[in-house]
């Protein structure tokens, strides 16, 4: 099995605001985001980042062959706790989910 990263032209993470985290799927053709779209699941991310299911947003934008991800921080960015107060550098897991 190929991995999400195979399928992206650009995978990003990024903060949306203090509280979320996003990441931001752009691929290179409708048919590519499609066939993504179909088989990434709430419980593939839910796994990759210990985050329960039901706080997961997946939304596609079929317009811009793209796919957005949203779920709460575990830590308020720029918290004591945080290990990367921007939020750039979380895509790792949801690159190396299987699709």
């Amino acid at each position: 099995m190929k991995k999400l990263i195979d399928y992206t032209k650009i995978l990003r993470s990024k903060n949306a605001g203090p509280l979320y985290i996003t990441f931001d799927l752009i691929f290179e053709t409708c048919e590519e985001m499609q066939y993504v779209a179909e088989r990434l699941t709430k419980e593939a991310v839910s796994k990759a980042y210990d985050v329960d299911e039901s706080k997961i947003d997946i939304i596609i934008y079929a317009v811009v062959d793209s796919i957005k991800i949203t779920f709460p921080r575990k830590n308020i960015s720029g918290a004591l706790s945080d290990n990367d107060i921007y939020g750039c550098q979380q895509h790792i897991p949801l690159a190396n989910i299987e699709i």
